[in-house]
């Protein structure tokens, strides 16, 4: 039945920016303090006080407009979005509506197949949060006012997206470009970064919308997936079972895999928006925005292109340096020390990144510094050691942090490259094993893997594999003669 209809996704989406303090206090934006230890009387609405606007809020949000193509406005205001909840002192969210400072923004996704697609930005707004309900602790829900006032980007997509894997990598890059400009860390875990879905379903061919729903509640880029999954699934079934399709926000639970209706969805007029009489409307000064615009450092499209063609690397290894500003920080100071690009790539994508997932930190806390990576890549590429000797180079470096060159010279790792050492390793080697000579020689050629490896063992690992595989054919070769 899935194959009838076709699945309409927007997603809204919010950035907690890493400024110092508070959008229209001097209160402190830090995560994790003491529960309601970062608080005013501005953000905690107490009658008579004034906000002051944090320019540097400002300043985020034109990044991340010029990073999405956006429009720039040069004016723009804001506005007072009206609701009670407990976690909400003032009663109203200082917000964005009729004029966001950004608009008409475009991010490029590419699919698994390889095919792009444009995924249209409605607006990108700023806006404070509000706090924080904690329903943990028995049958009280406390209240964590510390969040009221944090700023926020709000980037809402244009219902552009047809499944969950478009939302997914749209979210992802999303989060990359956050990163990028260093205005969010994009973590959803700490909900830095934050997703809500809506969804609809229509028959194919229908131009009409369906009715939407909004997910809500989904801390992670894989539970973001898995909820629209699930909710396009949903509808699909309540139509085909003669039903309809409500309005509606829903909760997803990640333990259940499933979704469960919270409240009727609001409207924009539900929240009575109107201008804030306390802030002046923003005037955005040309030769300031000019200037910002310089700000904005090689996003990772462009960084990823650039990979591909100033170091020949394939579109695989450039994806993965790129993903994070770090990284691809890393990699190009590796191979500021050797000209071994593909190497140092591999180096990179598997031992370097392997390390980092197992002890779960990034690379600004790697033990082996750039310098030293790409001085372990030159000694394998001159032949000072082997690949499998480096391996062992690299986990020595991780725990000593030393030079890998003082690790090969101290514990003796030299790899061996004259011939004639190796020449009489192999005739002892053929003198032991006259059976397996005679069974290669009468055309079981598999028996030449093991001439490599007694030899590799027989030094310990430290001749060069090249000069073992050319010494070794070249004696067969003689043998037949």
């Amino acid at each position: 039945m899935i194959e009838k209809f076709e699945a309409v996704i927007g997603l809204e989406v919010h950035a907690q920016l890493l400024t110092d303090t508070k959008i229209f206090c001097s209160c402190s934006a830090k995560f994790g303090s003491e529960p309601n230890s970062n608080v005013c009387p501005v953000c905690l609405g107490h009658p008579g006080v004034l906000p002051v606007l944090n320019k540097k809020v400002i300043e985020f949000a034109v990044l991340m407009g010029v990073a999405t193509k956006s429009k720039i406005n040069t004016n723009s205001i804001f506005a007072r979005k009206n609701y009670f909840y407990p976690d909400l002192p003032k009663g109203y969210q200082i917000s964005q509506y009729e004029k966001p400072i950004c608009e008409f923004g475009t991010i490029e996704i590419e699919k698994k197949d390889g095919t792009k697609k444009n995924i249209g930005i409605t607006r990108i707004h700023m806006e404070e949060d509000a706090g924080k309900s904690i329903h943990d602790r028995g049958e009280t829900t406390s209240i964590d006012v510390n969040r009221c006032g944090v700023p926020l980007l709000e980037i809402v997509s244009e219902p552009d997206m047809r499944t969950a894997e478009e939302a997914y990598l749209y979210l992802t890059k999303i989060k990359q470009l956050v990163q990028y400009l260093e205005i969010c860390d994009g973590n959803m875990e700490e909900g830095s970064l934050r997703c809500d879905a809506n969804i609809s379903v229509r028959p194919f061919g229908q131009k009409e919308f369906g009715t939407k729903a909004e997910i809500k509640n989904m801390n992670s880029f894989r539970n973001v997936e898995r909820a629209i999954t699930y909710e396009i699934k949903r509808q699909i079934e309540v139509i085909e079972d003669g039903g309809k399709v409500i309005q509606q926000t829903l909760l997803w639970d990640a333990d259940a895999n499933e979704a469960y209706p919270m409240r009727s969805k609001e409207e924009a007029h539900d929240y009575r928006y109107f201008p804030d009489p306390d802030l002046v409307p923003i005037e955005i000064d040309v030769e300031w925005y000019e200037a910002l615009k310089g700000k904005v450092p090689e996003l990772p499209d462009a960084k990823r292109e650039r990979f591909i063609v100033e170091f020949n690397l394939p579109m695989y290894d450039a994806e993965i340096l790129t993903q994070t500003k770090e990284l691809a920080n890393y990699f190009e100071q590796v191979v500021k020390v050797t000209n071994d690009y593909k190497g140092a790539s591999n180096w990179v994508m598997g031992e370097v990144l392997k390390v980092l997932n197992e002890q779960k930190i990034s690379i600004a806390d790697f033990a082996i510094t750039p310098q030293n990576l790409g001085e372990l890549v030159n000694l394998i590429q001159n032949g000072t050691i082997s690949g499998k000797i480096a391996k062992d180079v690299f986990a020595e470096m991780l725990v000593s942090k030393q030079q890998a060159e003082t690790i090969v010279r101290e514990k003796n790792l030299v790899q061996i490259s004259d011939t004639s050492e190796i020449e009489k390793i192999i005739q002892q080697i053929f003198d032991a094993n006259e059976n397996q000579v005679k069974e290669f020689l009468d055309g079981k050629e598999k028996v030449f893997g093991f001439f490599v490896g007694q030899t590799m063992k027989a030094t310990k690992g430290k001749a060069n594999p090249q000069v073992v595989n050319n010494l070794l054919k070249n004696k067969f070769e003689s043998l037949k003669q």
